[in-house]
């Protein structure tokens, strides 16, 4: 059975009868551009072509009724009064339903069956993929006026305000806006994007290290407030503004460990706006330099690897056929992103699932992907 049939079944077991729609919202993979979205900088993402999916059917009442077919619980409430689960991947759309309360769009209640196919705790933004999908549902059963750039910029609100993680914009502008075939060149600050295409003689692979992370346990919300001290001391806006010249102005008088955060910040923007260039003119190996260099400055100034990451990135870098390898998410653990040339990913596969257990113990999960469409309806695959 398709996905669309194995959730509608779970659906109809739990609710009875059909439902009205199967509203669907993927997670993403970012090609460079790491911990730039909140400086108000540029990214390079993709949406992939794994996703969240809720079945769901609207109710008379404003009691929305949800299940997880991923986590096997469920959850209830009444939208007259949001408020906190103890299910922390309830607050997801709990957060969804709030904002969009306050910001004055009517809901009606609904039942919903959620299954996910993005793996959880590897920086592949399932949390914006849930978000996006439940905006998706209630846009859809409601019949609201929810242009896709809106929709993504709520859903990051419910992101920072109630499930209480100061994300950027990224992965909900991602997931929303995303085209097949082509990554997506986004301005952080006026919110500017053009899609760039992916060239078709190469793969996009994503390597799972098997090492999960919590971005409310991790030191990501320190790593945000270090780029905004270091803003703050160079007196700019965000670290977007600042440049190599004017960072070079302030550098030694600055905390060092600010100014190593800065400096990543400020290198991670030219590297994207380059890669896109690059991209499009068909130039996939200096793509890949970019993505080396991304990754050493990942684990030299921002310090979000791990051992096994950094591991994990040098085999898939000395491995033939990949063109380039790095960290991609907030960090910490999670995945890897690779370039590697079409006709080379089988061996590249072999060398993954053979040498990074055999130095680290851990089993990696990789996934070869390709871009796809932001939230929409789902169709039946």
């Amino acid at each position: 059975m398709s996905r669309n049939d194995d959730l509608t079944t779970s659906f109809t077991r739990l609710f009875g009868g059909m439902p009205d729609l199967i509203a669907r919202a993927p997670g993403r993979v970012n090609l460079l551009g790491e911990h730039t979205d909140y400086n108000d900088g540029f990214v390079l993402p993709m949406a992939i072509n794994m996703d969240i999916r809720i079945a769901t059917r609207m109710r008379s009442d404003r009691r929305v009724y949800i299940y997880s077919t991923e986590f096997d619980q469920r959850d209830v409430f009444g939208l007259a009064k949001v408020e906190r689960a103890n299910h922390t991947w309830a607050n997801y759309v709990r957060g969804v339903a709030e904002v969009l309360q306050c910001e004055g769009y009517a809901l009606r209640g609904m039942d919903a069956a959620i299954s996910s196919n993005v793996p959880r705790g590897t920086g592949l933004s399932s949390s914006a993929a849930l978000e996006l999908a439940a905006a998706t549902a209630f846009r859809l059963l409601c019949g609201l006026d929810l242009a896709p750039l809106r929709a993504a910029l709520l859903c990051q609100r419910a992101e920072n305000e109630f499930v209480g993680v100061r994300c950027g914009a990224m992965d909900q502008l991602i997931s929303s806006l995303g085209q097949a075939d082509h990554a997506l060149l986004i301005d952080c600050r006026g919110l500017e994007h053009r899609p760039v295409p992916l060239p078709a003689d190469v793969c996009i692979v994503v390597v799972d290290s098997a090492m999960r992370r919590d971005l409310l346990a991790s030191a990501y919300n320190e790593r945000r407030g270090e780029c905004e001290a270091g803003a703050s001391f160079m007196d700019v806006p965000a670290l977007r503004d600042a440049s190599a010249e004017v960072f070079g102005a302030y550098r030694n008088a600055m905390p060092t460990t600010v100014a190593r955060r800065c400096w990543h910040v400020i290198t991670e923007n030219q590297r994207v706006l380059d890669g896109a260039v690059a991209l499009e003119r068909g130039d996939v190996a200096a793509f890949g330099r970019l993505m080396n260099a991304s990754h050493a400055s990942l684990r030299d100034f921002f310090e979000v690897t791990t051992p096994e990451i950094d591991t994990l990135v040098s085999i898939q870098q000395a491995t033939h056929g990949c063109l380039g390898a790095r960290l991609t998410g907030a960090g910490f653990g999670g995945c890897t992103v690779a370039l590697v040339q079409r006709d080379a990913v089988p061996a590249f596969l072999e060398a993954v699932h053979t040498r990074y257990p055999a130095a680290t113990g851990k089993i990696p999960q990789a996934y070869v992907c390709h871009a796809a469409d932001g939230a929409s309806v789902a169709s039946d695959t």
